[in-house]
């Protein structure tokens, strides 16, 4: 049977995706905060908890992230930047993501395709900016981008069978975005359903690429 890790389990994208995947008879190990105490921030806490994992895995996603501290918004202008905001959401949305990559190597099935993905953010893109705004969480976005394609380059090398890749969700219907009625969202199964359909899709050849939830292309 294969086999799935989901970092942020308890997430509406991370939840939606595991439910998906057991539904196709997958075996799932759902990890998240509320659950396993599973701190994306800390080391101790992503070590502990992933070392008691063995693997090995078809599947690693990781599905946490924030748009701004608990009570703040997404800048729209120099002048709010916060130095102590923008530090909280880069240890997130980037030192996380990097943290639990750190594990992948050892987690990751040997054979097959598998498969390591890393939820980022269209907004993330330096190239598709044109709306500017946000800065903190661009930015944020824009480092794990990096650390996820430079993650792809190692672990492609140590396992010719792993894709590694940055996939952008779209704008979905959870608390992560319930402040923006403004924006046109997809429910979270509808995001899983696309995101699993571009995971499926992947072959080699992909490895360290940024795909949206069409499967398209994100320039970096």
């Amino acid at each position: 049977m294969k086999k799935a890790l989901i970092i942020g389990a308890s997430g509406g994208i991370g939840e939606a995706i595991a439910t998906r995947l057991e539904q196709s008879e997958i075996e799932v190990t759902r990890l998240s905060r509320s659950r396993d105490q599973l701190d994306v921030t800390d080391a101790d806490s992503v070590n502990r908890v992933l070392g008691e994992q063995t693997g090995p895995f078809d599947l690693i996603l990781v599905t946490t992230g924030i748009l701004a501290p608990q009570g703040g918004q997404p800048e729209k202008s120099l002048d709010q930047i916060d130095a102590a905001a923008m530090a909280e959401v880069i240890t997130v949305n980037t030192i996380g993501p990097a943290l639990v990559l750190r594990h992948a190597p050892r987690l990751l099935a040997q054979e097959g395709r598998p498969v390591v993905a890393v939820l980022t953010a269209r907004v993330g893109s330096i190239g598709d900016n044109a709306l500017g705004g946000w800065y903190s969480y661009r930015a944020s976005k824009a480092a794990a981008n990096q650390i996820v394609h430079t993650a792809a380059i190692e672990i492609g090398r140590k396992n010719k069978s792993a894709v590694v890749v940055a996939l952008h969700p779209g704008t979905v219907a959870t608390s992560f975005t319930q402040d923006y009625p403004g924006h046109k969202k997809v429910a979270p199964r509808e995001a899983a359903e696309n995101l699993l359909r571009v995971i499926d899709g992947l072959d080699r050849d992909d490895n360290g690429r940024f795909f949206d939830w069409a499967g398209k292309d994100v320039p970096w």
